[in-house]
């Protein structure tokens, strides 16, 4: 029997089936285990988890191999709905300012509506991972308010060089003062938080203007 390349190459109808299938069950289980650490708090054991998620530990391994992919599963989806969270609500905002409060105002939001799943996030500690989650999660924010930052700079005649590293020094900041405002259990309003971040982060980005007229400072070289 003869059969043409396309019929050869053509995928297992069944094969993908079952991968879908695999997939689907893969993001039940995610839901479940982030359900569990929600109830259970930011430092659950991983059988207390599978038996709060109705499974057994080894059906979790069958689809994550082992608690450390368990755990990655979860940072992946907490990271990915960090930026789903930063990136329309500065995307809502046309002035500079209210850019870097949106984005630092979305961030509290997120932690603030989450907190247990954030604490287990950020603070899980000895779990091998293949992929650093947090940092891809902070490199995708830094990138964005290191536009802006980079915009403003070019915009006063600057050296946009800073701009990177500033970001992620903001974005490290906005992560330390949110930390401090859950473990504290939220000593001051979330809206009064964000203004006294932007303002702090915002006095900073405007104040480089000083700097053109510093020797050896931020004055655009080309």
């Amino acid at each position: 029997m003869n059969f043409s390349d396309e019929t050869v190459n053509r995928p297992d109808g069944r094969s993908k089936r079952w991968a879908d299938h695999r997939e689907r069950r893969r993001e039940e289980l995610v839901d479940a285990v982030i359900e569990a650490i929600r109830e259970l708090g930011p430092e659950p054991g991983i059988d207390a988890v599978a038996a709060h998620a109705g499974v057994s530990k080894p059906v979790l391994y069958r689809y994550f191999t082992d608690k450390s992919g368990v755990w990655d599963a979860v940072a992946r989806r907490a990271a990915t709905a960090v930026v789903e969270v930063v990136a329309p609500a500065v995307a809502a905002v046309r002035e500079e300012r209210e850019v870097v409060r949106a984005a630092v105002d979305a961030y509290l939001g997120f932690i603030d509506s989450d907190p247990r799943l954030y604490r287990f996030v950020v603070h899980q500690r000895g779990i091998a991972r293949d992929r650093d989650v947090v940092g891809e999660a902070i490199d995708a924010v830094a990138s964005v308010l290191a536009r802006i930052i980079g915009d403003r700079l070019r915009s006063l005649g600057l050296d946009s060089g800073p701009a990177l590293p500033w970001a992620y020094g903001a974005v490290g900041y906005v992560q330390t003062v949110g930390d401090w405002w859950l473990r504290h259990q939220q000593p001051i309003s979330r809206e009064a938080l964000a203004d006294y971040v932007t303002t702090f982060l915002w006095g900073g980005i405007t104040g480089v203007r000083a700097a053109a007229d510093t020797p050896g400072g931020l004055a655009a070289t080309w």
